[in-house]
């Protein structure tokens, strides 16, 4: 590991950097980082394939407009439904390329914001912020060495005072070089760790986003077999028949005049009148008046710009859909008399200021305005013990989420008020009444009571499968061996004290529990370990070791859940956990997921038909 913690007795703590890492991994590690920027420049990753795309379907929306402007002349006065269909072949040619050029434009302007942004977004900000620590690292180190190489050329007779604070400067200038390696460091392993998912997940996107654009090719494709045989029918029939009967195409007009055409008129506005609208530019924020206008029945809100500059572009009204409303806290703001508000139309807030107070009330009265909610954090409380207290805050807790809420979508990742959380701990740890509280009290929803088993979980004194074992249980979740992985937990579980052991049961049978109603609640053995892994396990050291084990966390607490039966079945036949995979002819070995090697499904061939003059009949043909 590239970084680690020490602590010595008496002395303060510094982190430290390992000996190897500088001169060895991180030159490693940064070289790899520099490779991957690199690699995000490379013009043809990705945006020109995005440009290729783009030229490529601008292409087919102009002779789709080619299409859609092609105008059939007809001899007479009326058309039949066979010269109807011809007339509006060329129409619906085009409204078929449109709509799959629509998706295709789409999915190439999504690749932006799905692809180009997120990749280029990570190269200058993760990248670059790694070669900025990198200059700081390089400065920082110059200038503690200097100082350090001149203070070694202090002489021993100079004053006390001077050489104390020549120490002092130079364990200054240490401290600060310790920093800022541990900054260094730090960061380029966030790069490494993070381009995991932050290169592979954009491409991913935008590889679904493709493959959607192609699946609606498929189904457009199926969907133009039918019109495509009744537009050949009609070509057939129009080359015999060039006169219908006026009947259907009086019907035709008849429908078409008795097609509604209503208008309605806006009618009043509930309240109407001057305000000032916060707005953000790039040399600041500024007051600009407007007319506004609401009406309640359709939660319409109207803004009508009144300082607009002669000879300037003159807006119109801008209409926008009320979605709440609420006053803004008088500290949070150097403006009297202000609210925001947030419509459908408009990304984030707008604050808007009244004309006095009395204004303000009237427009929060006529939009349902609410008053801001005041949260204060979450006090510190002591350490919790895992006694007999804290066992029956927990059955209580279990009992009413699987009596009430076991169904409920996003149990235990869904979290409660802080307050309300406070509120539900101190009062059931209470030192003059433990425990005296009623659960089915309508003030502790299940939210709350879900967060507040997590918060006394995570503030034990030790956690619930102890510091000693926790290094165990880490490196047998991390064993390929699937075997051994779970016959090392299951060792490990028997080792817990007895009361750990019995409280890790009553919490897993529980989780076990709520898995089961996984359709409704949508929480899974994977989500509950995500949820679970930091509560039940957690290193004695908070280090960056320690951080990067959390997954592994998981994975013990996802294999307990699955394999709650068989782990509290009783003990394992030995009683401490083998030191190296059991041995067996195959071993069975987690496999990473492929998709390359997967059985090929069938695959729907599609046929081109042509119309066989001759016999007046189709035949088809495998479409090349």
């Amino acid at each position: 590991m590239l970084i680690h913690s020490s602590v010595n007795p008496g002395a303060d703590a510094h982190p430290v950097v390992c000996e190897a890492g500088p001169g060895a991994h991180v030159s490693q590690h940064l070289g790899r980082v520099k490779a991957w920027g690199l690699w995000l420049q490379d013009p043809w990753f990705p945006g020109v394939v995005a440009s290729l795309l783009l030229d490529y379907s601008s292409a087919v929306q102009k002779f789709s407009q080619t299409l859609q402007s092609f105008q059939f002349d007809f001899i007479g006065d009326t058309l039949t439904d066979d010269e109807i269909n011809i007339a509006e072949s060329f129409k619906e040619f085009a409204e078929l390329l449109n709509e799959v050029e629509n998706e295709r434009m789409m999915m190439v302007h999504n690749a932006s914001d799905l692809l180009i942004k997120p990749l280029e977004n990570f190269r200058k900000e993760q990248i670059g912020f790694t070669k900025e620590r990198k200059k700081k690292f390089e400065k920082d180190g110059e200038r503690f060495y200097s100082l350090l190489d001149r203070h070694l050329h202090l002489s021993s007779k100079k004053k006390e005072s001077q050489l104390q604070e020549a120490d002092l400067q130079v364990d200054k200038e240490r401290h600060n070089f310790f920093e800022s390696s541990l900054d260094y460091v730090y960061q380029i392993q966030e790069v490494q760790e993070s381009k995991k998912f932050n290169i592979v997940e954009p491409v991913l996107a935008f590889l679904h986003s493709l493959f959607i654009s192609n699946s609606l090719t498929v189904e457009l494709t199926q969907d133009f077999l039918p019109y495509k045989q009744q537009l050949q029918l009609s070509l057939q029939n129009t080359r015999n028949h060039f006169s219908s009967t006026r009947e259907e195409m009086e019907e035709l007009k008849k429908r078409m005049k008795e097609a509604p055409q209503t208008c309605k008129l806006p009618g009043q506005p509930t309240i109407e009148g001057y305000l000032y609208t916060q707005e953000k530019w790039a040399l600041g924020i500024s007051w600009v008046k407007y007319y506004c206008q609401y009406e309640k029945e359709t939660k319409t809100f109207t803004m009508t710009p009144m300082d607009q500059k002669p000879g300037a572009k003159q807006q119109g009204p801008l209409d926008l859909t009320l979605k709440y409303c609420v006053r803004r806290k008088t500290e949070s703001i150097d403006k009297r008399f202000c609210f925001d508000i947030e419509t459908n139309e408009r990304p984030g807030t707008i604050t808007l200021q009244a004309l006095s107070e009395a204004n303000r009330r009237l427009w929060m009265e006529a939009m349902d305005g609410k008053e801001p909610i005041y949260h204060s954090p979450i006090t510190k409380q002591e350490e919790m013990e895992l006694n007999e207290v804290g066992f029956k805050f927990v059955r209580k807790c279990i009992n009413i989420i699987e009596t009430k809420g076991i169904k409920t979508e996003g149990l235990y990742r869904t979290v409660g008020s802080n307050i309300q959380v406070q509120k539900l701990l101190n009062a059931f740890f209470d030192p003059k009444c433990p425990g005296d509280i009623d659960f089915h009290n309508s003030d502790w929803d299940i939210k709350t009571i879900t967060s507040s088993l997590k918060f006394y979980l995570r503030n034990l004194s030790e956690p619930v499968m102890t510091y000693r074992l926790h290094k165990e249980l880490v490196s047998a979740a991390k064993s390929d061996n699937l075997d051994y992985r779970l016959g090392a937990i299951h060792s490990l579980v028997y080792k817990l004290p007895e009361k750990n052991r019995e409280m890790l049961e009553l919490l897993i049978r529980h989780l076990v529990n709520v898995c089961e109603h996984s359709k409704e609640n949508l929480m899974t053995p994977s989500n509950m370990g995500v949820i679970f892994g930091p509560t039940l396990m957690r290193a004695q050291e908070d280090t960056v070791a320690a951080m990067m084990n959390i997954k592994f966390q998981n994975i013990v607490v996802e294999i307990l859940i699955e394999h709650f039966v068989k782990i509290y079945s009783g003990p394992p036949e030995e009683s401490t956990a083998p030191p190296v995979p059991p041995p067996r002819i195959t071993a069975r070995r987690h496999k990473p997921i492929t998709i390359s090697k997967r059985l090929l499904r069938e695959r729907t061939v599609f046929y081109t038909s042509s119309l066989d003059e001759s016999e007046g009949q189709y035949y088809s043909l495998p479409s090349s």
